[in-house]
C-alpha cells in the first residue's frame, strides 16, 4: 500500500505540473500526462490484457483501459489521467479499508501460541505447541499465553480472557480449574496439565473458525457478484451503441461526440463500489462480533440472523449453569448441623453432580473412620452406616423401597429424602442455578422483534415449567429425548415464515444445532461437538450475547442495503446524464470514485459495531 501511494503521488504531481505549467513545448505536457498515466495505469493495462487472453472479460480493468485509451484517442489527455489517477486513488482507499477490516478479525491471529515450555524428566523444555502430548504438564509464567488447554495442578493466579472472551475482567484460577488456550497468565506461575492436543484445542478452533469465515459467503455477496457479472457486459454493449447508433440515425450527430459519451458512460458505470463495499460490510460484522466474543462463522449465518423470527433455547448450561446447587434443607426431629453431616458423610464416596453439592453445603473436614459402610443402590440412592447410625439418601423410590413412611415433597427441583435408623429425617432440595443474564437475554431478544421464544429440554416438566415462568419465555417442551428433540424443532420450522435459531451447549444439542437455520452454541464450557456442529459460538457462554449477535447482524444488512440502493441509484442516473451528454468524463470518475469512497466509508462503520 505504501508503495501505491507513492506511485500515486509522483503521477499526481505529474499530472498537476501538465495542467498548470505551460511548456514551449506542447509534447512536453503530453510527455508529461503520458508518463503520470503509465505510472497509475500501465498494471490496469497489463491485468486488462491478460484477463482478455483468459476469456475474462468486462471486469473493472477493462472498463477503465478502454475508457481511458479512448480518451487518449480523443485528445483529451488531462481527463484520460484523471480517470486513472482518481480511480487508483479510489482503490488504494478501498485497499485501506479492506485492509483495516481485516485487521480487526487478524488481532484475534496474535492469540496463536508460538511455543510452550513442556515439564520432561525434570527438564523444563520449549516445544512447538503441537509437539506437546495430552498428559504432559507445561509451564506458564507470567505475561505468557496458554498454549495448550488443561488442568491447573500448580499455583493461582489470574487470567486475562479478552481474547478469547471478550471480557474485559480478569478472571481467578486454582488448582483443579479448568483453562483455556489463548488466555494470558498475568501474576504468578502455573503448572498446567494439558487435557486436549494443539489440533483440538480451543485457540486451534477459534483461529479455524475465524480464518474460514469470509469463504460462506451470504446471499447478498452472492447476489452482487452475480450482478456485476451480467451487469458489466450490459453497459459495455450499451456504450458501443450509444457511440455507434445516434450518428447513423440522428442528424449532424458527430461520431467523436458519441464516442466521447460512450466513453464517459463506461467510466460511470464501474461497479467497484458495490463489488469491494458489500464483501466489506460483513467482513465488518463479522470482526466488530469476534472482538465481543462472538464467532461467526460466515457472512451467510449474519445474513440468516438478521431474518429470525423463533429462538429456541435448551436449558441445562444455556439458561442455566448447569451446576446443582442446594436451594434448601428442612430436617425433621434433628438438629440442622447433624442433619447435613449424616448426608455429606453418606454421600462422601460419590461423584455425582447431586452428592457433591450436598458436599459443598458441609464445611467440615470427613472423618473416614466415622464410615462404616456405604452402599450405592442403583437407581434409588446410598444406604451408609455412620458413627452406628443407619442412614438413607435417595428418591422416593428409596423410600418406598425401604417402606420408610414420609411426606412427599411438592417444591420443584431434585429432591433428596433422607431416613436415618428408619425414621423419615427430612429432605433436601437441590436445582440448577439459572444465569445471571437469562432473564435479560429473553427480554432483549423480544425487543429485537423475535415473535416467540421457545424452550426445549429433557428436564421433568415441574422445573422446565418454573424456568420458563422465571425467565418469561412463551412455549416449553419438556421431558424430551435428544432425537425428541430434533423432532420438535423440524416442527417449529415448518410453522415458521422465518428464520429458528437453536441455542445449546451439550454433546447431546448437536443434532439440534446442525437442524436448526442458524445454530448458537455456548462455546467457552459448550461440548466440542456442539461447537462443530454449530454456526455462532458464544465464547463467554452469556446468553444475552445472542440479543448482540442479532444486534450486529441486523446493522450489517441495514448498511448493505444502504450501499446497494446508494450506488446503484447514483449509478443509474449518472449513466442517464453522461448518454444525454450533460455529464463529463470529469464528473463521472468524481461519480464513481465519490460513491465507492462514501460507500465503503459507510461499511467501515460495521467494525465499531
Amino acid at each position: 500500500m505504501k508503495k501505491d501511494a507513492i506511485k500515486i503521488l509522483i503521477a499526481f504531481i505529474l499530472f498537476i505540473i501538465a495542467i498548470f505549467v505551460p511548456f514551449q513545448y506542447k509534447w512536453i505536457n503530453i510527455a508529461l500526462y503520458i508518463i503520470s498515466y503509465l505510472i497509475v495505469g500501465l498494471e490496469i493495462i497489463k491485468e486488462a490484457i491478460e484477463n482478455t487472453i483468459h476469456a475474462e472479460l468486462f471486469d473493472e480493468n477493462f472498463l477503465m483501459a478502454i475508457a481511458t485509451l479512448g480518451a487518449f484517442a480523443l485528445g483529451e489527455f488531462p481527463e484520460a489521467v484523471a480517470v486513472m489517477l482518481f480511480y487508483q486513488i479510489g482503490e488504494l482507499f478501498q485497499n485501506y479499508a479492506v485492509d483495516k477490516s481485516k485487521k480487526s478479525i487478524a488481532s484475534l491471529m496474535e492469540i496463536r501460541p508460538d511455543y510452550a515450555f513442556v515439564k520432561r524428566k525434570e527438564e523444563i523444555l520449549k516445544v512447538n505447541p503441537e509437539e506437546v502430548k495430552v498428559g504432559e504438564n507445561i509451564i506458564v509464567k507470567p505475561g505468557e499465553k496458554i498454549p495448550l488447554d488443561g488442568v491447573v495442578v500448580e499455583g493461582n493466579s489470574m487470567l486475562d480472557t479478552s481474547s478469547i472472551t471478550g471480557e474485559s475482567l480478569p478472571r481467578k484460577v486454582n488448582i483443579g480449574e479448568e483453562v483455556i488456550s489463548g488466555c494470558v497468565n498475568q501474576t504468578s506461575v502455573l503448572t498446567i496439565q494439558v487435557t486436549k492436543s494443539f489440533g483440538e484445542s480451543t485457540v486451534n478452533k477459534i483461529l479455524d473458525l475465524v480464518e474460514n469465515a469470509s469463504s460462506k459467503k451470504a446471499k447478498t455477496e452472492n447476489f452482487i457478484h452475480t450482478f456485476a457479472k451480467y451487469y458489466t457486459p450490459i453497459v459495455v454493449v450499451i456504450a458501443v451503441l450509444l457511440t455507434i447508433l445516434p450518428p447513423i440515425f440522428i442528424p449532424n450527430a458527430h461520431l467523436i461526440d458519441w464516442l466521447y459519451r460512450g466513453l464517459t458512460f463506461l467510466v460511470v458505470s464501474c461497479p467497484c463500489a458495490l463489488v469491494i463495499s458489500i464483501p466489506l460490510g460483513f467482513f465488518g460484522g463479522i470482526g466488530g462480533a469476534s472482538k465481543k466474543g462472538i464467532l461467526i462463522k460466515g457472512g451467510n449465518y449474519l445474513e440468516a440472523l438478521s431474518k429470525t423470527e423463533i429462538a429456541i433455547f435448551d436449558k441445562t448450561g444455556t439458561l442455566t449453569k448447569g451446576t446443582f446447587e442446594v436451594q434448601k434443607i428442612k430436617p425433621i426431629n434433628i438438629e440442622k448441623e447433624e442433619f447435613i453431616k449424616l448426608v455429606a458423610y453418606a454421600e462422601h464416596y460419590s461423584n455425582h453432580p447431586i452428592a457433591n453439592s450436598v458436599k459443598k453445603v458441609y464445611t467440615q473436614k470427613t472423618e473416614e473412620s466415622l464410615i462404616s459402610k456405604t452402599e450405592e443402590l442403583s437407581g434409588l440412592g446410598i444406604e451408609a452406616i455412620i458413627e452406628e447410625k443407619h442412614v438413607l439418601v435417595g428418591n422416593e423410590k428409596l423410600m418406598k423401597e425401604k417402606k420408610i413412611a414420609y411426606n412427599k415433597c411438592e417444591e420443584i427441583g431434585t429432591i433428596i429424602y433422607v431416613a436415618i435408623n428408619g425414621k423419615y429425617a427430612g429432605y433436601i432440595v437441590i436445582s440448577d442455578t439459572i444465569k445471571e443474564d437469562a432473564k435479560t437475554a429473553i427480554q432483549k431478544l423480544k425487543e429485537n422483534k423475535i415473535k416467540q421464544t421457545i424452550l426445549l429440554t429433557g428436564d421433568k416438566k415441574e422445573v422446565a415449567e418454573q424456568v420458563a415462568k422465571t425467565l418469561q419465555i412463551d412455549k416449553v417442551y419438556s421431558e424430551l429425548l435428544p432425537n425428541e428433540k430434533a423432532e420438535k424443532l423440524e416442527e417449529i420450522k415448518k410453522q415458521s415464515k422465518g428464520k429458528v435459531i437453536f441455542v445449546g451447549d451439550g454433546i447431546n444439542d448437536a443434532p439440534v444445532l446442525a437442524l436448526a437455520d442458524i445454530g448458537i452454541a455456548m462455546g467457552a464450557l459448550g461440548s466440542d461437538a456442539a461447537i462443530e456442529a454449530s454456526d455462532i459460538v458464544i465464547m463467554t457462554d452469556e446468553p444475552s450475547k445472542i440479543a448482540q449477535a442479532m444486534t450486529i447482524s441486523r446493522k450489517t444488512m441495514k448498511i448493505v442495503k444502504q450501499n446497494i440502493i446508494f450506488a446503484i441509484s447514483v449509478k443509474i442516473a449518472v449513466l442517464i446524464l453522461s448518454a444525454l451528454g450533460i455529464s463529463t468524463m470529469w464528473e463521472a470518475v468524481f461519480a464513481d470514485v465519490g460513491v465507492s469512497f462514501l460507500a465503503v466509508l459507510n461499511a467501515l462503520r460495521m467494525l465499531k459495531a
